[in-house]
């Protein structure tokens, strides 16, 4: 990917409520020892020349991991796109990638078929789609695209699919690897991913290692 780093700001997303998981804030459970938004900003070094997180409580504590924390525009926690359209404002480069705070799993490399896919076809964003379904916090986008998000949220409307579905869209083709996007959102689900490692002795480098085998991008289907 070389230079076209420094043309990306990644940020994790973590501005939710925490429902499911108790009020707890998502990125700062621990999933094997370290917080979930550890992960994830390990996952968008490798993608990202700038990195910022998203996160509208524990600001201090976010702020500890040694990046930009920046705060939704609104105080109504109203989503990811809230998450997307300040990292939009907050950005100086071409591009914004984000990915959400709760899976763990993401991997650098293969985030980076986004960026790809999405110069391949042309496209305004590109989000990825695990052979299922998309997967539509996971993606990248022209930071120029802030005008046409601004009228959108103005307007009330909040669902990421409508308005990625607005302009041309690229869907990155993940079928490959549909475990990236397993996600914890409950206190089960946290002890359920956790159960896949228990007796390894590895580090997590090496489990992601085993888990996302580099393939070659198999292909982009394109979202007139």
């Amino acid at each position: 990917m070389g230079g076209e780093r420094s043309n990306i700001t990644g940020v994790v997303l973590t501005g939710g409520r925490g429902r499911r998981m108790g009020g707890e804030d998502k990125g700062l459970v621990l999933f094997r020892g370290r917080p979930l938004v550890a992960y994830a900003l390990e996952t968008l070094q490798q993608a990202a020349g700038t990195v910022l997180v998203n996160a509208n409580r524990y600001a201090e504590e976010y702020a500890r991991f040694g990046y930009p924390v920046i705060a939704d525009r609104t105080e109504t926690f109203d989503g990811p796109l809230a998450g997307l359209f300040s990292a939009m404002l907050a950005a100086q480069t071409e591009y914004v990638l984000t990915v959400p705070c709760d899976c763990p799993l993401i991997d650098g490399v293969l985030l980076k078929r986004l960026y790809f896919k999405l110069r391949e076809e042309g496209a305004e964003i590109c989000s990825a789609h695990d052979g299922e379904r998309m997967q539509p916090v996971f993606l990248i986008a022209e930071r120029r695209l802030a005008v046409s998000l601004s009228v959108y949220l103005e307007s009330g409307q909040r669902k990421v699919e409508t308005w990625l579905g607005s302009h041309r869209l690229a869907l990155a083709d993940y079928r490959d690897h549909p475990e990236l996007f397993a996600n914890i959102n409950t206190p089960e689900q946290l002890k359920e991913l956790e159960s896949r490692y228990s007796g390894s002795s590895r580090s997590d480098s090496e489990d992601r290692s085993e888990l996302h085998p580099l393939a070659s991008p198999p292909g982009t289907i394109l979202v007139e």
